[in-house]
């Protein structure tokens, strides 16, 4: 769930600690040996790691993210310098970081962006009582910016026209069959997503094994094979990122957006196309739960600029309407493109 993307320098959280090329002390439970890469960092507000770091997980069993009894996020990613695993959590008002791997210099050096440090919460307005009351609840809420595109953008692809249920499966069974073992001390096993090379010779029978058909499979293939114009992407505004990504066959305006909201931290990349979505926009601002897209559109316009913004608050008001009958059953087609 376009709009222009412009980091404000000044506004940026300041880093306490930098970047330590010494390796941390290995902690409770965890031998020295093992040890990574570590930094601090100070947000400027509240943080909620769950809320900024939630929409990265694509399901409870994601093999990428792990959540931890002590309050720690951990990720798996590839970098552009190699596999990585990061570790972060909250300790008072500090974000505290810790990484392995290859790529662990390069995601503490994507922390502040990760945590929402290029996000402006201030610059939403709230028109309605609803998200007023909202953004008042929920103060640690920040958009994330992973500066990946290709890890937002291969799941969100297995997303298209089939419920969350099988799209998390699929996700699940192709990254721990190719990808690899993450880096680092990880809490339970952890895999990295395969790189571009190893995503175009997944044999056919694996997607079908995985649930995928062979529309999302032929897109993702497109997609690897032009991997590296497509994480140029990041540093584009999101709208011509939105494009850039459009022009491939099978990537439409909702894989689009869905995309950026997290590569990019797109407060306005409104996700357009969902079975649900306009439905519960509609119920929460008109008390219209039968709203389309356009009608959608036209109640999120006031926040033109924040419109994801303001349906991610939305969502998390808990005011969604209430159902008329039973879930959709696995296999119904509920998404567009």
């Amino acid at each position: 769930m376009a709009g222009r993307f412009a980091p404000r320098p000044a506004r940026t959280a300041t880093v306490r600690g930098g970047l330590s090329g010494v390796p941390a002390p290995g902690g409770a439970g965890r031998p020295a040996a093992a040890a990574g890469l570590r930094r601090t960092w100070r947000p400027e507000g509240p943080l909620d790691l769950g809320l900024v770091l939630g929409p990265l997980r694509r399901g409870p069993h994601d093999p990428t993210v792990r959540l931890t009894p002590d309050g720690s996020v951990w990720r798996a990613s590839r970098t552009p310098a190699g596999p990585g695993t990061l570790r972060v959590a909250l300790r008072g008002e500090v974000a505290e970081a810790e990484a392995w791997g290859p790529g662990a210099g390069w995601l503490l050096e994507q922390l502040p962006g990760m945590l929402g440090a290029f996000d402006d919460p201030s610059a939403f307005e709230p028109r309605h009582r609803l998200l007023a009351l909202t953004r008042q609840r929920r103060p640690g809420l920040r958009l994330t910016r992973t500066g990946l595109v290709l890890e937002s953008l291969i799941p969100s692809v297995l997303e298209q026209k089939v419920t969350s249920l099988e799209a998390y499966r699929s996700w699940r069974l192709l990254v721990r069959r190719f990808g690899e073992p993450a880096p680092g001390p990880v809490p339970e096993p952890m895999h990295v997503m395969p790189d571009a090379r190893t995503w175009a010779l997944i044999p056919s029978w694996e997607w079908h094994r995985a649930g995928v058909d062979a529309k999302r499979a032929s897109t993702i293939l497109r997609a690897v094979r032009v991997a590296a114009r497509l994480e140029e992407a990041v540093t584009m505004p999101p709208a011509q990122a939105q494009a850039r990504l459009e022009v491939l066959p099978g990537i439409g305006p909702w894989t689009s957006a869905e995309t950026v909201q997290r590569s990019h931290g797109a407060a306005d990349a409104v996700t357009v196309g969902d079975l649900h979505l306009p439905g519960i926009v509609g119920y929460a601002l008109a008390g219209d739960r039968n709203a389309d897209d356009e009608a959608m559109l036209s109640l999120l316009e006031p926040y033109a600029g924040q419109r994801h913004r303001a349906a991610r608050l939305i969502l998390l008001s808990g005011r969604t309407p209430p159902r008329r009958g039973p879930r959709m059953s696995v296999g119904t087609i509920w998404q567009h493109t």
